[in-house]
């Protein structure tokens, strides 16, 4: 790894350190809810059912977060839009940490979810652009590591504030740390540049004259459905796990607030590792056959951990597989969605597709919280998230192998009406 990073320039190193940190803090505000849904039900007396919709009202409003920023990336430029976004969400994880009740913290949830989608999608557009081809899926992979290190940090705090502070005051503490993202623009300020793609073709084309509504039109329209469905099977499995396996280990297997860290830790190391070895290979097996083989391992390893009579001992060492199958599933999606779309639309499509898939995916959560209700919580994790897993390995059927396409190629492009050139696969060696 460390050969091919050393190969980038100045510009792609900038940039990948800046969304590196990016994520990191993204997942770091987001992941903090998970830790402090058993709190919250204790001091607040809330149900699963209303865990499961504050989980789930910050993903669906992520949703329309990525599709907007996605669209305003098209017209304003990557970086300006990573900015607010990033200043976005730290400020609504902050003010989460003043709420008095359900209703408020459900209101703040949501405003906070605008900025975390938002910022995914502006972040990896940029990425994809700025990187080469031939390390396009590697660099996407291992940015998207960041989200392991911010969770793994996350962790680290609750259980070190919970250690020190009593519960009914700690949770507050750790929302009230989400402003840290705050200070990383600053560094974006300073040090990324926009993308040469997008301001190339900002001179051609006017972004605001391609409309909106093209990615629901042929060409795209296949492409544009076909990755929302994988994107709603990936986010719905993916979110139905991570969202309840804290209670899950604190409730359902009995573990301390230091017990539940330590089982989390393994699945977060699986986690970071997937990321990385998600990474090369979408390099080095291309896209397709990435998400394909981890797809079908997260839904078998699932299947075992949650529906398996396992002892405590086994579940500590299988998480590690849990974690790693998962998140490698997730390392060459940046670049994959970029790949799909054209630079006019890159933002449009990428954000409205994968976003969409994290609105309909929020609802996961929700529906395992109250499937709980009538059976163990680890069978309805299992339920759900194993139905989404097959959801998204179907909709890969569908769409193309885009390993090596040179995003700012206008050759040979043909035209949607008289005005929107599609990528097609111009491919670049290493």
């Amino acid at each position: 790894m460390k050969l091919w990073i050393s190969d980038l320039n100045k510009q792609e190193r900038r940039t990948m350190s800046a969304c590196f940190g990016g994520w990191a803090l993204d997942a770091f505000d987001v992941q903090i809810y998970s830790f402090v849904i058993p709190t919250l039900v204790a001091v607040w007396g809330m149900t699963r059912a209303e865990a499961g919709y504050l989980g789930t009202v910050a993903l669906v409003f992520s949703a329309v977060g990525g599709a907007v920023a996605g669209r305003l990336s098209d017209r304003i430029g990557r970086v300006q839009v990573l900015k607010l976004t990033v200043a976005w969400f730290a400020l609504f994880t902050f003010l989460s940490g003043f709420a008095q009740n359900f209703e408020q913290l459900l209101v703040l949830r949501a405003l906070q979810g605008l900025g975390f989608g938002g910022e995914w999608a502006a972040g990896a557009v940029l990425m994809s652009e700025i990187i080469r081809p031939q390390y396009r899926g590697r660099a996407a992979g291992t940015v998207h590591s960041g989200f392991a290190v911010g969770w793994g940090g996350a962790a680290l705090v609750y259980a070190l504030v919970f250690s020190l502070v009593p519960q009914e005051y700690a949770w507050r503490c750790l929302f009230w740390l989400g402003i840290l993202p705050a200070f990383l623009i600053v560094v974006i300020r300073r040090y990324v540049k926009e993308s040469d793609t997008f301001e190339e073709k900002a001179k051609r084309i006017s972004a605001h004259k391609v409309s909106a509504l093209a990615i629901f039109k042929p060409p795209l329209l296949r492409k544009t459905l076909a990755s929302s469905l994988f994107a709603i099977g990936m986010q719905g499995g993916y979110y139905a796990v991570v969202t309840w396996l804290p209670t899950y280990l604190k409730t359902e297997r009995n573990l301390s607030v230091l017990g539940t860290g330590s089982y989390l830790a393994v699945v977060i190391i699986g986690a970071f590792l997937g990321f990385l070895l998600g990474a090369h290979c979408a390099d080095a097996l291309g896209r397709k056959k990435t998400l394909m083989t981890f797809g079908i391992l997260s839904a078998a390893m699932v299947c075992l951990y949650m529906f398996a009579p396992l002892s405590n001992s086994a579940m500590l060492i299988l998480g590690f597989p849990l974690g790693l199958f998962a998140n490698a599933m997730f390392a060459p999606t940046g670049a994959f969605y970029a790949e799909l779309f054209p630079t006019e639309l890159r933002g449009t499509g990428q954000g409205f597709a994968y976003n969409l898939g994290r609105g309909v995916g929020a609802f996961f959560p929700a529906l395992v919280g109250l499937l709980s209700a009538t059976m163990p919580l680890g069978m309805a994790i299992g339920i759900y998230t194993v139905g989404a897993y097959g959801i998204a390995i179907i909709a890969l059927l569908f769409l193309p192998e885009t390993q090596g396409v040179a995003l700012d190629s206008n050759q040979n492009e043909p035209l949607v009406g008289d005005e929107l050139p599609v990528n097609t696969p111009t491919r670049t060696t290493s």
